[in-house]
């Protein structure tokens, strides 16, 4: 009786099954265990093992990386089968330049290679081959042809908003929607749930406000027994996906797919989220010269990370120093002073004129002081609807001065065809104007329309700019406001995020002379409102 080894393989996952429906894919394993037991019963075959592959795709992983192809050989070597049995031919891979080989490679090897749906695959003749090969081109064909539906399905779904299955990310769960697929499969849907949607938005501020990094805040939920869906402990990589996942404002995201705001899905604002993504890159950054944010916010300066030597433009580093005093009753007094450090100066790694040390203290009170006077001048601005209104007026007098340029556009265009109608009286000398002053005119009049045409673009290119400035104004002057507020009582660690997001750097330099560079949207906010203090101090 020959001994029958069968491979069974899905190469879509479970999760996504309902997307396999609607693109009309079935193919399940269990119902190619049951056509391959019929099959082998029907032969007086007897299956010895059965081997299942979820989730692998023939077409695009390679047999030297699929364990049970691997498994199979190793027993086709031992002699423990004398039949593969598959239900059908493609189960075995979809690689047009590989599988034919793998399958013949078990032919050679004296095991019989059968598809319940298409029999015995031989290699006896050269037609054989040909056929073969033919075979698995017109597979691979398929699968990319599948493989595309199944794509341009799930993208089309996200687009209309529908949940495609997949881990449920933390903060939400499955709800029934009643309905069923073609599988009899119930349709979920995403929905909150509140207690780690709590947990979700702590998260968010902790990195926004407080400046932790990933791995303290897994610590943090750990120590408060919080647990992920799968019922396990935070890892820094779980906080990560939290925080990159664009899901939390309301938005189903699935490759280049994204779907129309869904109120309904939305836990944190568009701007904490976009906030926090500014903190990940920068921290993410290679070029620790060019990055503004702290890596982590546990030192005890307030610019550690974002301040630089206004001499050699490195960046400083912070130390603590032990500065150690006797009294006159004879106890010794220590003090922990924390400094920041020009590394390059004191290894005499550059032409650094500045000093190598600078008290942290007193940099951190010249700047202090600077924030303090910006948010005071922030807190006699305009409120969000001032601004709204004051942009409205300068678009106003933009759009009246567009009117005028256009009017006197056309006015200039029908002067110019006058103009040029002359041309034929002025050839049979029956115009007013002489051809020198013709000419003349027709050449002033063009030179003048192309510059009511470059006011026109010039215009439009400004309206398209102040709606886009506006966009840009308004989340930085909410956040503005909440700074504003915050600052006074923040904590350091506060305080820090709140600096390294609205200074790009701050250099200092002989004599504590400190300047301030700050982000482009918040100087250019502050510019607009001449609520701008002294950027340099000392």
């Amino acid at each position: 009786m020959k001994r029958v080894y069968c491979l069974y393989r899905v190469s879509t996952k479970k999760q996504v099954s309902k997307v396999m429906d609607y693109c009309g894919v079935k193919d399940d394993i269990p119902m190619q265990k049951q056509a391959c037991r019929e099959f082998a019963d029907s032969h007086g075959w007897v299956i010895v093992k059965e081997f299942e592959e979820k989730g692998v795709s023939g077409f695009k992983v390679s047999a030297k990386n699929r364990d049970a192809i691997q498994d199979l050989k190793e027993a086709a070597l031992r002699e423990e089968f004398n039949i593969l049995l598959v239900f059908m031919f493609d189960r075995i891979g979809r690689i047009d330049d590989e599988t034919p080989f793998v399958v013949e490679w078990f032919v050679k090897h004296g095991i019989e290679v059968w598809s319940a749906r298409e029999g015995e695959q031989r290699f006896d003749s050269h037609v054989d081959k040909l056929t073969n090969y033919i075979r698995f081109w017109q597979a691979s064909g398929e699968s990319e042809k599948t493989s595309m539906r199944i794509k341009t399905r799930m993208h089309q779904l996200t687009l209309d908003g529908v949940y495609t299955g997949g881990p449920v990310p933390f903060g939400y769960k499955l709800v029934g929607t009643g309905k069923k697929n073609r599988k009899g499969y119930e349709i979920n849907n995403l929905q909150i749930e509140e207690g780690e949607a709590e947990i979700v938005r702590m998260i968010f501020s902790k990195v926004r406000c407080d400046g932790y990094g990933s791995y303290r805040i897994a610590q943090i939920l750990n120590d408060g027994r919080v647990k992920t869906h799968k019922g396990s402990k935070f890892q820094s990589t779980t906080i990560l996906r939290i925080l990159r996942n664009r899901i939390y404002t309301g938005y189903l995201v699935s490759g280049d797919a994204v779907s129309p705001y869904i109120p309904e899905l939305h836990i944190i604002d568009n701007e904490e989220f976009e906030a926090v993504q500014f903190i990940l890159n920068q921290r993410s950054r290679k070029d620790e010269e060019k990055r503004q944010i702290a890596m982590n916010t546990k030192g005890k300066a307030m610019l550690s990370g974002n301040i630089f030597c206004a001499h050699c433009g490195h960046r400083l580093t912070t130390i603590c120093y032990q500065d150690k005093y006797e009294r006159r009753d004879g106890t010794v007094n220590i003090t922990n002073v924390i400094k920041y450090s020009c590394y390059h100066k004191s290894r005499k790694l550059c032409e650094c004129d500045g000093a190598t040390t600078y008290r942290a203290d007193q940099v951190d009170a010249i700047v202090t002081e600077f924030m303090k006077k910006l948010f005071d001048a922030l807190n006699n601005s305009p409120d969000e609807e001032l601004l709204e209104r004051a942009f409205k007026r300068q678009n106003d007098a933009d759009r009246a001065n567009r009117k005028k340029a256009e009017q006197d556009l056309q006015k200039s265009c029908i002067q110019l065809e006058e103009l040029q109608l002359e041309i034929g009286r002025s050839l049979t000398g029956d115009s007013i104007f002489s051809k020198a002053d013709l000419s003349t005119a027709i050449q002033t009049l063009k030179l003048h329309i192309d510059e009511c045409k470059k006011q026109l673009s010039e215009f439009e290119v400004k309206e398209e700019q102040g709606q886009e400035a506006l966009e840009k104004f308004r989340p930085a002057f909410s956040r503005f406001k909440s700074w504003a507020e915050e600052f006074e009582n923040a904590t350091l660690e506060q305080k820090k995020m709140i600096a390294g997001q609205l200074f790009r750097r701050v250099e200092v330099g002989k004599g504590y002379k400190v300047h301030i560079v700050m982000n482009m949207t918040y100087q250019q906010f502050c510019e607009q409102w001449q609520s701008l203090p002294e950027l340099s101090a000392g």
